[in-house]
């Protein structure tokens, strides 16, 4: 008996497992950071953790610490570094599990999936707190935010395009192509805002960058796990 995916193809039964493994570590890895990150943003009271102004690192600072122009306080950063880290692990898991994909393909996904672990470890170990600049751990979080926001965002197009090998729909593998590339394109932009010193929505700017491909992990997830039985 043959199962049949939401593209229409048919999966082998020996594949299912897999395949809703691979969705259950993709819902995992955008699932872990927004959950971790409510958590982490709710305890900052005093005053309020801003969505819009405060970068997202700033969670992951115990403080009290004043850097980069904003004050950071977060009494549960242990709680965002833990999503920083487990993202990445997650998604990387999620990958290595995903069956479809010619092995040129697949190795540069991999390849994206490993850079975006790295970075979400990088992360958790050193917080942005503008501190330790002598041992260059300001230097080193800003390397792993890059390489996460980076490798997220391309990892998502690259799935996009190969949506028809991975069992993704057509719908599916254009909305992670347009997500991964407003992704990109609100990188840039989070660049230039924050080259200009101007501090102008900087949040808001900078979750431009991460949601796009941590929600097309989920939605991703959500489909490899609801393939349905011919």
């Amino acid at each position: 008996m043959t199962e049949t995916n939401n593209a229409g193809s048919q999966v082998r039964p020996a594949s299912m497992p897999r395949r809703r493994a691979a969705g259950a570590a993709l819902i995992a890895s955008g699932g872990v950071y927004f959950t971790t990150e409510f958590i982490a943003a709710a305890a900052w009271t005093d005053p309020p953790y801003s969505y819009t102004h405060h970068f997202i690192s700033n969670l992951g600072v115990r403080g009290p610490a004043t850097a980069f122009g904003q004050f950071m306080y977060s009494p549960l950063a242990w709680v965002m570094n833990t999503g920083f880290f487990l993202l990445g692990f997650a998604a990387l898991a999620g990958v290595v599990l995903l069956r479809g994909l010619p092995p040129g393909r697949r190795r540069l996904v991999l390849a994206m999936a490993v850079l975006l672990a790295i970075g979400g470890a990088v992360l958790a170990f050193f917080p942005g707190s503008g501190e330790g600049t002598d041992s260059g751990a300001t230097d080193y979080h800003g390397l792993g935010a890059f390489a996460g926001f980076l490798s997220g965002n391309v990892l998502v197009i690259l799935l996009g395009r190969r949506h028809e090998l991975l069992g993704l729909t057509r719908g599916l593998g254009r909305y992670l192509v347009v997500a991964g590339i407003l992704g990109l394109v609100s990188l840039v932009a989070y660049l230039v805002v924050l080259g200009s010193g101007a501090g102008i929505l900087l949040g808001l700017v900078e979750r431009g960058v991460i949601y796009p491909f941590l929600i097309g992990f989920i939605v991703t997830g959500v489909a490899l796990r609801s393939a349905r039985a011919g």
